[in-house]
């Protein structure tokens, strides 16, 4: 079994390559453009914001990541190379059983994921037309009923 750990700020250039990489796999619905606003906003807001866990390949390359709030998954990504190799389920399981977190975030055009989750067992509970930057991508609040 691969260890979570706790990345340091040295590790967020890495990160936020493979956060990038993830996301021109998965979020299709984003433009160029998009991508480019988000992207300061991931290392320099969002990866501050939260208590970061990854998990490296036996190479020492990250491969996955997630981002926690206190009541939240604020982000779960996994480098395209190693999606369908469990490591987004390993760090759900531990945010579950270790962290007794039950509520996620979601692109709502990001259907790749939202079927992750909900395959783990989240349900929808309610949706907001745009994100929290105010741009029009649906987010889908899901949590798993305990």
């Amino acid at each position: 079994m691969i260890m979570i750990t706790q990345p340091t700020p040295q590790d967020y250039d890495e990160l936020l390559s493979l956060w990038e990489a993830s996301v021109r796999s998965t979020h299709h619905f984003l433009t160029e453009e998009d991508i480019l606003f988000y992207k300061p906003l991931v290392r320099e807001e969002y990866f501050p914001a939260v208590e970061l866990y990854i998990m490296r390949n036996r190479e020492g390359k990250i491969t996955a990541f997630m981002g926690l709030s206190e009541e939240l998954v604020e982000m779960l990504f996994v480098h395209p190379d190693e999606q369908g190799k469990g490591y987004g389920k390993q760090l759900m399981e531990y945010t579950l059983h270790e962290k007794h977190i039950y509520k996620v975030d979601v692109n709502e055009q990001n259907e790749q994921v939202c079927r992750f989750y909900q395959h783990l067992g989240f349900n929808v509970i309610s949706r907001d037309a745009t994100d929290a930057t105010g741009k029009a991508f649906p987010i889908l609040h899901l949590q798993m009923i305990i």
